[in-house]
């Protein structure tokens, strides 16, 4: 298994990866290819097509609004972790919509944010989300995060439509929780420089 960081060349391949991994009970309508979370603020873009959602993400992709890991077995895509500056993406829309109520960044403080994780659904339970999450931390420390934030939900959901993580997913990998807001845990992994 590689993981692999999201670049500019990947961005074909990120792509197809939602093109044809099934996300939120494979609706198709809602293949989200993670455009709504990321550094761009989306006010006034239309994203009401598959289409349309899969051309701003090959844009947003190679300029760099969405970052994150991809990994790979035997070349073959098979999981996403959307991780991107908390700071950058508190304007953007899904986090207008469903994470407004999440304290800001304290003084001093450089937060990495994991917003999303996506799996093949053949290759869910077998340690690919740990793997990602894992990498996006070591990455973030080597980077000058102070931390890494998680926004698992409080209540078990069904994981088809938990694209942020299980809460004991964070704390396998060293996340406590640090406050709770709304129906969210806010889990963090402090690192050292």
């Amino acid at each position: 298994m590689d993981i692999i960081k999201l670049t500019p060349e990947f961005a074909e391949a990120y792509v197809r990866f939602f093109d044809t991994t099934p996300h939120d009970y494979n609706v198709d309508e809602h293949k989200c290819y993670c455009v709504c979370w990321c550094s761009d603020d989306c006010e006034g873009k239309d994203f009401s097509t598959r289409e349309k959602r899969r051309e701003a993400a090959l844009r947003y992709v190679r300029e760099g609004a969405i970052q994150g890991y991809l990994a790979a077995d035997g070349g073959t895509i098979v999981g996403w972790c959307n991780a991107n500056t908390k700071a950058d993406c508190q304007t953007c829309a899904a986090w207008r919509r469903l994470m407004g109520d999440i304290p800001t960044d304290g003084p001093g403080e450089r937060v990495k944010s994991v917003f999303c994780f996506t799996v093949a659904p053949e290759r869910k339970r077998k340690g690919i989300a740990t793997k990602l999450l894992e990498r996006v931390c070591t990455d973030a420390a080597s980077d000058g995060f102070t931390c890494v934030e998680g926004y698992p939900e409080k209540a078990p959901q069904d994981e088809n439509i938990n694209f942020s993580g299980a809460a004991a997913l964070y704390k396998k990998c060293g996340f406590t929780v640090h406050c709770e807001a709304g129906n969210r845990l806010i889990m963090r992994k402090e690192l050292q420089p």
